[in-house]
């Protein structure tokens, strides 16, 4: 079923979502109706998948669920040339639909390289936010991965609620990954 929904997904066609349960956040009421679109996925174009995968699955916990190699068009997906060579990895956290990360090699022939490591968000920059079971124990180990560039070692914030609910409180850190992908690695503290 999984690789049926990907090859659709890859070849352009509609593909119907099943629906999930919304989630539950203090202060934000489920839309009465449903909206028309989920966010699905974030791809990463990455310089090594294996290198990534050090961050997004053994660090972050994440699910491998899908891994092979795909030739890109070099239009739909505007990067590469026609025939272009990639892996592509999935990798989804507790929702079967939405909220997956997918990291994409460029192999043969690879992407040219991109140059430093950011340092500094700037236009065009992404913050990819989480929510972790352990954020002090997942930001020690995220430092321990090479290409990781911290901005925040683990600290505790807290943020005004939302519709008078009761302030958020935080646990987490942030940091840059191996490909330049900001993250905002948090544990909601009750």
């Amino acid at each position: 079923m999984l690789f049926a929904i990907v090859a659709a997904m890859l070849a352009g066609s509609p593909v119907a979502a099943p629906v999930a349960a919304p989630s539950a956040a203090p202060g934000v009421a489920p839309p009465a109706d449903r909206v028309p679109t989920d966010i699905r996925r974030l791809t990463i174009l990455v310089r090594d998948v294996d290198a990534s995968l050090k961050l997004y699955r053994d660090v972050l916990g994440l699910k491998v669920n899908y891994d092979a190699e795909i030739a890109v068009s070099g239009v739909a997906l505007p990067a590469g040339v026609p025939g272009n060579k990639t892996r592509l990895v999935l990798l989804n956290g507790n929702d079967a639909w939405i909220g997956w990360i997918g990291l994409m090699q460029y192999t043969d022939p690879p992407l040219p390289d991109p140059g430093p490591y950011p340092t500094r968000l700037a236009r065009g920059g992404h913050v990819l936010v989480t929510n972790t079971d352990d954020a002090a124990r997942r930001c020690a180990a995220a430092k321990a991965v090479p290409g990781v560039t911290f901005t925040a070692d683990a600290h505790d914030s807290e943020y005004p609620g939302r519709n008078g609910a009761p302030p958020i409180r935080v646990r987490g850190c942030n940091f840059f990954d191996p490909d330049g992908t900001f993250i905002e690695l948090n544990q909601i503290l009750r």
